[in-house]
C-alpha cells in the first residue's frame, strides 16, 4: 500500500471512529499529516509506510507540539526496514507511539487499547503488581515456588509485584498459573508514558533569524514562543496568563513570511488545525491586503510594532479572525 493510501485510509478511519480531522499538511517539511480531535482527546498524526523514516529531529517537534497543543503525537505505519509491524502492539520511535493501521483501528474505533509494547529485548506487557501479589497469596504459593515455575529468580517475581513489566512469554505464563487477566493496556492515548523510555521533553528550537522581529513583537505582548522546524507553522504562541484561566484564544499558531501562494496556502492549513485544536492563528506579513484566510488572521507588521500587550494583540488576531471574507 502507498503512503497516499494509507494516508486516506486513515483519515477515513478517524472520521468513522468520531474524530473531526483537519486538512492534510500539504506542505513541507512537515512533522505531522494531519490532527484529529474527538472530545478532548487530540492527535497529532504521523502517517508512514516505514516508521524507520521518522527521524529525531521530527520526532521531537512531534512531542514538543504535543504538549503545546495538549495533544498525543502518534505515528500510524506499515513495517520497519525488517519487519511489518504486528497488531496489538505499541512500538517507538524517538519517543513516539507507533502503532500499524490495524491496532488503530481497534484503538479508535473499537476502544481496545494494545497490551504489548516493543522495547530492546522484545515485546512486553505491563503486569498489574498488586493483582498478581493477591493471585500468589490467594493460591498460598510463596515468591520462591513462583519463581522455579517461571524460571526466574525470587527477586525477579518481587520486581513483578512491585510493577516491574515482563516479557510477553513470562505473562502468559503467569496468566495461566492463576486462570486471571493480570496484564494492563498500554495507554496510547497519554502518550504511553508508563512504558516510553525515559526521553527527557526536547528544548524548543532557535527561531529563525528571520522571524525575530515577530518573536520581538509576541515576547513584548507576554507570549511565550515555541518555535517550530517543521510544522505548516512558525511557531506555537502561549498566553501565560490567558492559559492559566483557561482561555481557549491563549495559544495563537504563529506563522510568517512575504505574503504570496505558498503563504495562503498555509494559512489555510493553520486556520484547518486552529479549527481542530480549538486555537486560534495569526500569520503575519509585511504587507497584504487580506485581513483574513479561511480565520487565520493576516497581520502586517507595522499595526503590530507597538503593541505591549498580549490583550490588545489577542483582540486584534480575534477581530481578523472572525472577517468574513469575500466570495
Amino acid at each position: 500500500m502507498s503512503r497516499e493510501a494509507l494516508l486516506g485510509n486513515i483519515t477515513a478511519m478517524l472520521g468513522d471512529a468520531g474524530f473531526v480531522v483537519s486538512d492534510r499538511c500539504a506542505v513541507r517539511p512537515k512533522s505531522f499529516d494531519l490532527v484529529a480531535r474527538r472530545g478532548e482527546e487530540i492527535l497529532l498524526v504521523k502517517v508512514l509506510a516505514n516508521v524507520d523514516a521518522l527521524d529525531a529531529a521530527t520526532g521531537a517537534e512531534l512531542r514538543r507540539l504535543g504538549t503545546y497543543l495538549d495533544a498525543t503525537p502518534i505515528v500510524v505505519g506499515l513495517r520497519t526496514r525488517d519487519e511489518d509491524l504486528k497488531p496489538d502492539v505499541t512500538y517507538f520511535r524517538h519517543g513516539v507511539p507507533v502503532i500499524s493501521p490495524d491496532t488503530a483501528v481497534q484503538l479508535f474505533v473499537d476502544g481496545i487499547p494494545p497490551l504489548i509494547y516493543a522495547a530492546p529485548g522484545g515485546l512486553y506487557v505491563t503486569l498489574d503488581g498488586d493483582l498478581l501479589a493477591d493471585e500468589r497469596q490467594e493460591a498460598e504459593m510463596s515468591l520462591g515456588q513462583l519463581a522455579k515455575e517461571l524460571g526466574v529468580s525470587r527477586r525477579t517475581v518481587s520486581k513483578y509485584e512491585d510493577g516491574m513489566n515482563a516479557s510477553v512469554e513470562i505473562a502468559q505464563r503467569l496468566e495461566e498459573l492463576f486462570d486471571a487477566p493480570l496484564t494492563a493496556p498500554v495507554d496510547v492515548m497519554d502518550g504511553a508514558e508508563e512504558v516510553r523510555e525515559a526521553d527527557p521533553m526536547p528544548e524548543d528550537p532557535e527561531a529563525d533569524p528571520d522571524d525575530a522581529p515577530v518573536v520581538a513583537v509576541l515576547r513584548r505582548a507576554g507570549f511565550s514562543v515555541h518555535p517550530t522546524l517543521r510544522a505548516p507553522f512558525k511557531a506555537v504562541s502561549e498566553d501565560e496568563e490567558g492559559r492559566g484561566r483557561g482561555d481557549a484564544e491563549s495559544t495563537v499558531l504563529t506563522g510568517h513570511s512575504e505574503f504570496n501562494r505558498t503563504a495562503e496556502k498555509r494559512a489555510r492549513i493553520m486556520a484547518s488545525i486552529g479549527n481542530v485544536t480549538r486555537t486560534r492563528s495569526v500569520y503575519f506579513v509585511d504587507r497584504s491586503k487580506r485581513e483574513s484566510v479561511d480565520g487565520t488572521a493576516i497581520i502586517e507588521m507595522d499595526e503590530v510594532e507597538d503593541v505591549d500587550d498580549a490583550e490588545t494583540l489577542r483582540d486584534i488576531i480575534r477581530e481578523r479572525s472572525d472577517v468574513e471574507e469575500p466570495a
